[in-house]
């Protein structure tokens, strides 16, 4: 059994509780997701598994999860970008944003903290997670979701425009990424 921490709007603990009860009721939780890009400036999309027990099979950034209860925010993106993808790579926190998204008989409402990366090779995907995975231009994002915008999951669509302003903004400086 897996735990997810409780939070208010402002990212403060307010306790913590199982993570299919948190989902169920739609509690205000902790989570994280990752854009790893390459140096060309395209991103690394997931395909998620097919047996997730939500949004299997859908499309989405490079991994994003729960830290656990006792455990950083950013060590946790590191955590899980190993865990789902093979490989870890130095990260930025982006920015995080609340949303809330009815899935069915579950209720995504979290607080996501976005990290940010750089990597090259490709990655060795954990197929308990992963169905598939690639590099994708922005543009092939873009026009994809354009056109089935059904194919990603919720969050991914949510935090895509703050990307691209990001990235037009050259604030994570994709061709060139170098984090601390």
């Amino acid at each position: 059994m897996e735990n997810v921490i409780l939070v208010d709007q402002q990212d403060q603990v307010l306790g913590e509780m199982e993570k299919l009860k948190a989902h169920q009721e739609g509690v205000l939780h902790r989570a994280f997701s990752v854009f790893v890009f390459n140096s060309a400036g395209s991103l690394l999309l997931q395909r998620r598994a097919l047996d997730k027990y939500h949004s299997g099979g859908l499309w989405t950034n490079t991994c994003c999860s729960h830290p656990r209860v006792g455990e950083s925010t950013e060590l946790a993106a590191h955590r899980r970008l190993q865990e789902e993808m093979g490989f870890d790579c130095p990260l930025l926190h982006a920015f995080a944003f609340e949303y809330r998204a009815e899935l069915g008989d579950l209720v995504e409402h979290e607080l996501d903290h976005v990290f940010v990366g750089q990597h090259e090779t490709q990655p060795q995907p954990n197929p308990d997670e992963v169905a598939e995975c690639r590099f994708f231009s922005l543009a092939e994002i873009s026009d994809r979701i354009a056109v089935s915008p059904g194919e990603f999951t919720a969050w991914f669509l949510l935090c895509w425009p703050r990307i691209q302003e990001l990235q037009a903004q050259s604030s994570l400086a994709m061709a060139g990424f170098s984090a601390p």
